[in-house]
C-alpha cells in the first residue's frame, strides 16, 4: 500500500489517468450488466416463469386478441405492463420487486391465493393505466389513426363518444387480455 501511495505522489497525472480509465471501464461493465438484467426481465419467458402466471394469466392471455389476431401482431406482457421510457420503466421495475417479494413470502404463491388477490392486483393495474391515460395501449393503438368507419357499429357508438368524454382505454376495456376477477363489479 505504501508503494502505491508513493507511486501516486510521484506520478499524479498517470494515477489520475489510471483512476479515470479504471472507473470508465468499471462503469461500462456495470451499465451493460444492469441493462442486460433489465432487458432479461422484459420477456414473456421471464413473466411466466412462476407457475401462477404460467397456469393462470398466461392461459387467459393466449385466448385474447392480443395473443392471436387477424393482423398477426402480438403484444406480450412487457408491452402492456412495462413502460417504454427509461424513468417510468425503472419505477415499474421497483414496483415489480414488491410483486416478486409477495411471491417469495407466499402471498400469491398458489393459484388459489392468486385468485383471492386477483381483484386487488387488477385494480392496481387499472389505476396505473388510468393515471397514465392508458399509455401502454397507446404504444400500439393510436386514436388519431383509428378509422371509425371501418369499426363495428358497437365500437363506433362507444369509441368516439367515450373519447370525447375524456375516457381512456382501460375505462371500457378491462378484461381485454385477462379474465375479470370473479368479485369485480362493473362500473358504468
Amino acid at each position: 500500500m505504501k508503494r502505491l501511495i508513493e507511486w501516486i505522489r510521484i506520478n499524479p497525472s498517470k494515477a489520475l489517468l489510471a483512476l479515470v480509465g479504471t472507473g470508465g471501464v468499471a462503469g461500462i461493465i456495470i451499465w451493460v450488466g444492469f441493462n442486460t438484467v433489465m432487458e432479461s426481465t422484459n420477456t414473456l419467458e421471464f413473466c411466466i416463469s412462476c407457475h401462477e402466471m404460467e397456469q393462470l394469466v398466461y392461459q387467459e392471455y393466449k385466448k385474447s386478441i392480443h395473443y392471436k389476431n387477424p393482423t398477426g401482431v402480438r403484444a406480450t406482457c412487457p408491452d402492456c405492463h412495462v413502460p417504454k421510457d427509461w424513468g417510468a420503466k425503472m419505477l415499474r421495475k421497483i414496483y415489480a420487486s414488491k410483486e416478486v417479494w409477495h411471491k417469495i413470502i407466499g402471498t400469491v404463491d398458489t393459484p388459489e391465493k392468486f385468485e383471492a388477490k386477483r381483484l386487488e392486483l387488477a385494480e392496481h393495474v387499472w389505476a396505473t393505466m388510468k393515471e397514465t391515460d392508458s399509455r401502454a395501449c397507446r404504444n400500439c393503438h393510436a386514436t388519431d389513426a383509428m378509422d371509425f368507419h371501418k369499426q363495428s357499429n358497437r365500437a363506433k357508438e362507444k369509441m368516439q363518444p367515450g373519447m370525447e368524454k375524456g375516457k381512456t382505454c382501460i375505462d371500457c376495456h378491462k378484461g381485454i387480455a385477462h379474465k375479470l376477477p370473479d368479485d369485480y363489479e362493473k362500473d358504468d
